[in-house]
């Protein structure tokens, strides 16, 4: 079955809308990966969804990952060096925090889309919007079938 079970079209609308209203704060970019099963190590996949989903790429590399392996509860947010060397080493933990709070009463849109407006207010301090800011990743959501 798929993972996209989970989501109906106005909880995807709800995320798609949260990267873009987070991404007007700031020129830092937001992706989001939700696949059923994560086997091995949370972060080792979410460091290779990050690179498949070309996230790396960025100018400023500011590119964020919300990964989710619904099935596995398992979750990660990881920032790309360009964000890494300007904050704290635990940066992310109270957006992931919030966001797991809302998993566990089963509310998968409404904790992404709190921690994507969260992210896009923390990345706008080390990352202002730009005028001449172009979207340089897809604000739409990608889903692996794990």
């Amino acid at each position: 079955m798929s993972v996209q079970k989970y989501f109906t079209a106005e909880n995807k609308l709800q995320i798609t809308d949260a990267i873009k209203v987070a991404e007007t704060n700031t020129s830092g970019e937001i992706r989001v990966h939700i696949e059923s099963r994560c086997k091995g190590n949370v972060l080792d996949q979410a460091a290779y969804i990050f690179e498949k989903l070309k996230i790396h790429k960025t100018e400023l590399r500011n590119g964020v990952l919300f990964y989710l392996a619904v099935d596995d509860h398992k979750f990660a947010i990881l920032g790309d060096v360009g964000i890494n060397q300007k904050v704290p080493e635990d940066f992310w933990d109270s957006i992931k925090e919030s966001v797991v709070a809302k998993f566990k009463e089963g509310l998968y849109s409404d904790g992404l889309a709190e921690g994507i407006i969260k992210a896009g207010e923390q990345l706008k301090e080390h990352f202002p919007y730009q005028d001449d800011d172009i979207n340089e990743l897809s604000d739409e959501i990608s889903f692996g079938e794990k």
